[in-house]
């Protein structure tokens, strides 16, 4: 036994021999920005982000990002923040932009980090079909004849959606730009922020047919209600948009014309497609 006891130990010290060694402890604030691939990180020598001054239509956004960051960098404890939006709408820039325009300010204060592709493991949707079906075949006799539904929710359904509207009337008021739709809370009512919204911000919205362009202005974009909490984009930075135009509001997918008041003061419906 000990003889043998002895060769599997040699063994196991050649083996160890031949592992690759573990790799060295990462120093996150020597690069401005790292790539975690699940078992190390990668050093990014530049951060490759636009200047945070040339990111329009999201001020609120920009400044709650940028003061969150600072914080980090003076020390404060971790947090969470949240960035929905369609695919493209440039989540990931308003994340490198703040960021570096920290660093600029607090060199070697802040490194950012990006998950690499496939790191994280994806939700399992047959596995939570199957734990709903045993959920509900055990369910008491009081219940057998009940129906089951599930609610979505805004983070799975929200990206799904594009409402659009049509401008009917350009109106400066005080110096201020107002694009009158003939859409507005009674379609969209989440959108207009008054769907349980504590703090509204702005759905991302566009002149649809003008992506890409130059903004042009500063305008709040409001539906055709005879109220000011009818107003589905507030101060927003866009191309010029013109009678005539489509305004296209991202993110419609959820609680959009089910939560809607669609019969106040007796507008109609808003018509839905599935594409």
């Amino acid at each position: 036994m000990s003889a043998g006891g002895d060769t599997w130990e040699r063994i196991a010290a050649a083996l160890e021999r031949l592992a690759p060694a573990p790799p060295p402890p990462t120093e996150w604030l020597n690069a401005p920005a790292y790539v975690w691939e699940g078992t190390r990180a990668r050093a990014v020598a530049t951060l490759d982000a636009l200047p945070l001054a040339q990111l329009h239509g999201i001020d609120a956004q920009k400044v709650a990002l940028r003061n969150n960051c600072a914080r980090l960098a003076g020390g404060a404890a971790a947090h969470d923040v949240l960035l929905w939006g369609a695919r493209g709408m440039g989540k990931s820039a308003l994340v490198r932009a703040a960021v570096a325009d920290v660093q600029a300010e607090n060199a070697g204060a802040l490194a950012l980090v990006q998950l690499a592709p496939g790191v994280l493991q994806k939700v399992d949707i047959a596995a939570i079909g199957a734990a709903l079906g045993e959920a509900l075949a055990a369910r008491p006799d009081s219940l057998a004849t009940s129906h089951f539904a599930m609610e979505l929710g805004r983070w799975f359904v929200a990206e799904a959606g594009v409402y659009l509207c049509r401008i009917v009337d350009r109106k400066i008021s005080h110096g201020e730009i107002y694009l009158v739709t003939d859409g507005g809370l009674h379609h969209q009512l989440a959108a207009s922020g008054n769907f349980g919204t504590v703090v509204r911000r702005n759905y991302p919205l566009a002149i649809a047919g003008r992506f890409g362009a130059a903004v042009d202005e500063v305008a709040s974009v409001v539906g055709c209600l005879c109220t000011p909490l009818d107003k589905l984009g507030d101060q927003v930075s866009i191309p010029r948009g013109d009678v005539g135009d489509l305004v296209a509001v991202f993110m419609a997918g959820a609680y959009g014309a089910s939560a809607s008041p669609s019969s106040f003061l007796g507008h109609g419906p808003a018509l839905e497609r599935l594409v």
